[in-house]
Order: C-alpha cells, then structure tokens, then sequence
C-alpha cells in the first residue's frame, strides 16, 4: 500500500490530454489533471484552445475558484459588473482569477487561435452553460 510520503508522481504528456470533459460552446477543453486521470482530490488542470474570431458561451465553474494562465493569442475575458459588461483583454504571459460562480466567457477576437492553461480547484472539470452573464 502506498502511502503520502511514497505516493508516485505522475506525468502526463501533452498528447496525452483528453477531450473527454465538459464543453462549453466556442472553444475546447483537454483535461490533464484531474480525479479521473491521476486521483487528484482538489484540483483540476487543462488547457483550452479558443479558434480564432470566436466566443465560448457564458458558464461559470460552480464552487472552483479558476486561474487562468495565456500561453498564446490575445483571449478576452467577459464577465458582468451590475448592468455593464467588463472586458479584460489579455496578452501571453498574462493570467486571470475567476471568483466561485461567477458568469464569464472568453473571446478570441484576434486572427490567430488562443491557448490557455488553466487550473480549478476542484478536481472535476465544472462547467455550468448559461444563456447570459445575468444567468
């Protein structure tokens, strides 16, 4: 029996990501780290892929607080304030915080496809499609 202290590391290759995890509209998810590819308990790891001139679909990512790291392209980031839209427009090397069950969705307004990284703190991949930033 394994335990903490001789517990294996785990690697996992980039071809090795799996599609196999919740969608949202306007971009796809791979999933890296998680309870179903090596046990995690709290956390959730995978990139995301956002093609050019698109926007995913509002979600949010229920109780998992999401940072956000851009690898490539310039993704934007919506969510609401009140009544007003508020965009973050990224740059690679930038990173993002999303708040528990805040609305939000990416943009890639660019020419080129945006990639990121991201990390939740859940180990399932939580996705929650809205029809509006107002739910």
């Amino acid at each position: 029996m394994t335990d903490h202290w001789h517990a294996p590391l785990r690697h996992i290759r980039g071809a090795e990501l799996t599609g196999d995890t919740r969608q949202t509209s306007g971009m796809s998810r791979l999933e890296a780290i998680s309870g179903r590819t090596v046990g995690s308990e709290k956390l959730w790891m995978g990139r995301t892929h956002v093609a050019p001139a698109t926007n995913s679909g509002d979600h949010h990512h229920g109780e998992a607080e999401t940072a956000i790291y851009v690898v490539s392209g310039h993704p934007v980031f919506v969510f609401a304030e009140g009544a007003e839209e508020i965009r973050l427009e990224t740059e690679p090397g930038d990173y993002v915080f999303v708040p528990p069950f805040v609305p939000h969705r990416e943009e890639n307004p660019g020419d080129e496809e945006a990639v990121v990284v991201i990390a939740r703190s859940t180990q399932d991949g939580i996705v929650v499609n809205l029809p509006s930033l107002w739910g």
